[in-house]
């Protein structure tokens, strides 16, 4: 999810232009759709093991998966790093671990569409920090009514499963300003490959445990090892080749289709299928998400 850093890189490096230019960004888009998709989709598999590690033992063996594979590409050269480095660095990898455990402990309580839609609030919430516009206003109206519709508050309500998917959701707002900080003090993927180790260690003690107790193994550890390819190690490769080809405006668009395909891997793969009203509250906080970062690339183009 660095939506956008990568969109602000994309924003200083240009769009291209004529023919070529539209192909690239087809193909952009295209590769930021199959990002997206594999994030949802490696999601839904992880759920797969629930049962056998629990949420937190999918966790743990997705922030190893992603360090052991992304620590060797980046290489970051950690006894190089300033305090003023590290210290979002460490937060970044606090974040890791928090944002993913809730997120995934929130699809196992209240299933993967609701739980991803709820967490998309986090971006939107900074796309709109500190505008006072009626139509920002509008989209904050709008993003909680699709909330309340989705989530129809009731005695049967699992409030556990919301708080932990608006936890998520407060979680990636973080991640975002901090990439964003981070982005002008290390380069490449330096800053998520070191948090993302971070997280993995906060993680260890989980996984060494499971090892001992003899569930971290067969299909269980199979599918929390396909939710780290996928969920991590996939959508950090597919934004460096996307960032590339994109023009920032399109990030925040992408971004707000992962609670539809959210929704469409719950069902196919998790047979969670989602009543009229549920629908109807993704495609409110959808459509609020894309006016709001609509108009904010509107006001950025004004201003700048």
């Amino acid at each position: 999810m660095t939506m956008r850093t990568a969109g602000a890189a994309a924003e200083r490096a240009g769009a291209p232009a004529g023919d070529a230019g539209r192909g690239s960004v087809l193909g952009g888009l295209a590769i930021m759709t199959a990002s997206a998709a594999s994030n949802q989709v490696g999601a839904a598999v992880g759920a797969h093991a629930f049962a056998t590690i629990g949420p937190v033992g999918v966790v743990a063996v997705r922030q190893l998966v992603a360090a052991a594979v992304l620590l060797p590409v980046a290489r970051p050269n950690v006894r190089r790093f300033t305090w003023g480095q590290w210290w979002p660095t460490l937060l970044l990898g606090l974040v890791f671990a928090t944002m993913n455990l809730s997120l995934y402990t929130a699809i196992d309580r209240i299933g993967l569409g609701l739980a991803v839609t709820l967490e998309v609030l986090g971006p939107l919430g900074v796309a709109l920090a500190g505008s006072r516009t009626r139509r920002d206003i509008f989209c904050v109206a709008a993003a909680g009514l699709g909330v309340y519709i989705l989530v129809l508050p009731g005695p049967s309500s699992d409030y556990l499963g919301v708080g932990l998917g608006l936890l998520a959701a407060a979680c990636w707002a973080a991640y975002i300003l901090l990439n964003r900080l981070l982005g002008s003090r290390l380069p490449g993927l330096q800053a998520p490959a070191t948090a993302t180790g971070v997280s993995a260690l906060l993680y260890l003690p989980v996984a060494v445990f499971l090892v001992a107790q003899g569930r971290l193994h067969g299909t269980a550890l199979l599918y929390a090892v396909v939710a780290g390819v996928l969920s991590s190690v996939v959508p950090y490769a597919a934004d460096l080749i996307a960032l590339r080809r994109v023009p920032a405006r399109f990030f925040g668009v992408v971004m707000s289709v992962h609670p539809v395909l959210a929704a469409l891997a719950g069902l196919l793969i998790l047979r969670q299928g989602l009543d009229p009203h549920e629908w109807a509250g993704i495609m409110l906080v959808v459509a609020a998400n894309v006016l709001a970062v609509a108009t904010a690339r509107t006001r950025s183009r004004a201003t700048g």
